[in-house]
């Protein structure tokens, strides 16, 4: 492909995180039967009072993985939506051949060898075994992927703390939009991880409760874990009639902004000059009339500074627009994060309804607003999700349902 076109269409989609192993159970809960935080089980650790987290609640199929290789659980994640996505869309693994499909895939704690017996070993002086090496060497989350559907486009893997998954949709959009790639699978995925839960736990923004967000009592997050993909396509080929994907087309990515306000290592700046830069960036994009947005899926952590940042944007620049994190119902997923919640925007554009903020109760003084505290109607047709990272890192994906 040469040509470019407007805008990216989402044309399938899948995911897998603490509601469900798949996209259908896990919007069925997020509506109807949300999960509760409990004690990890896949580590241990030495805290007086267990941090809560908000694992998998099952086990993928040995299936889903076909490339005969040991790789992590965060790579296995992105494959299974991966592959959940690609049906979504209708698209076969023939129906790939002779066309450039590129992935592009957000990723924090995959993009680590976290692997305790070989750490210690080799502290103690000893010869590890080699494979926990050769297994993170495979478990590029992205060549996993493309290896997965022997895809030929262009591969890539973003590590932007929690703005990986949220960047990732936006860069395949970018590379759907100049015309680089027919087809992207874009998403991002994350595992908890001890390394992430301790590191956290040390920065002291880990609540021993079901965390908060937006909450006056507020008082960190809960990690969670799982996995996102979106399929792009041009937008102009899912109106077509010959196109076998017409049907399908979810919503559109008409904005996509990302900035860095370079302020501190974790913490966000605090008169949100970064997010709002992001923000005014992807509204430009396609000069979208703030009058037609219909809610905003906030990063909403449940940590003091994360939430105060938020709300100065929301007061700022977005009054009066509902907004609401789905934190409460996944954790933070961390790289998967961005990816994850643009789907719940997308499917809750189309329902016409966003669930409630969960863990909200108490409205914060300083601010004056609150997000949604029962499940809303939506009328208009677009809506933000936005992501916060570490680094000063702030991401927004717009999207639109028609």
């Amino acid at each position: 492909m040469n040509k470019r076109t407007q805008t990216a269409a989402v044309t399938g989609m899948g995911a897998v995180c603490s509601l469900g192993m798949n996209l259908k159970t896990s919007i069925e809960n997020l509506f109807s039967a949300p999960v509760a935080p409990a004690p990890p089980t896949a580590f241990s650790t030495n805290h007086p009072e267990p941090y809560p987290v908000f694992g998998l609640p099952g086990e993928l199929p040995p299936s889903v993985v076909r490339q005969g290789r040991d790789l992590s659980l965060t790579a296995r994640m992105a494959v299974a939506v991966a592959r959940e996505a690609l049906g979504d869309a209708g698209l076969t693994p023939d129906m790939l051949k002779g066309k450039t499909v590129g992935v592009c895939m957000g990723t924090s704690v995959g993009a680590s060898l976290n692997n305790d017996p070989f750490y210690i070993s080799y502290r103690k002086g000893e010869a590890p075994g080699m494979d926990p090496i050769r297994r993170f060497l495979f478990s590029n989350p992205a060549r996993a992927v493309a290896r997965e559907f022997n895809l030929n486009g262009p591969v890539q893997t973003v590590v932007n703390a929690c703005a990986s998954g949220a960047d990732a949709v936006g860069i395949g959009a970018e590379w759907i939009k100049a015309g680089r790639c027919d087809i992207v699978i874009a998403g991002g995925t994350d595992e908890l991880c001890k390394v992430t839960y301790n590191g956290f736990a040390s920065l002291m923004i880990t609540d021993p409760a079901p965390c908060k967000p937006f909450d006056v009592n507020r008082h960190g997050l809960n990690l969670g874990e799982g996995a996102a993909a979106l399929i792009l396509e041009p937008a102009m080929d899912t109106t077509a009639e010959t196109s076998p994907t017409k049907k399908k087309r979810h919503a559109r990515i008409i904005g996509y902004g990302t900035a860095c306000d370079a302020y501190h290592l974790t913490a966000p700046r605090p008169d949100a000059r970064g997010l709002i830069s992001a923000l005014d960036n992807a509204l430009a994009e396609n000069n979208t009339d703030i009058a037609r947005i219909g809610f905003i899926n906030a990063h909403g952590t449940g940590t003091r500074d994360n939430d105060r940042m938020e709300m100065t944007v929301f007061k700022e620049k977005l009054s009066g627009i509902p907004f609401l994190s789905t934190k409460g119902y996944t954790g933070h997923t961390l790289g998967a994060a961005g990816a994850l919640e643009a789907v719940f925007t997308i499917v809750s554009l189309n329902r016409g309804a966003i669930p409630s903020s969960r863990g909200f109760s108490k409205p914060d003084p300083d601010f004056g607003i609150s997000p949604v505290t029962a499940p809303r109607q939506i009328d208009e047709p677009v809506a933000i999700s936005q992501s916060v990272a570490f680094g000063g890192n702030n991401t927004v994906l717009i999207f639109s349902r028609n």
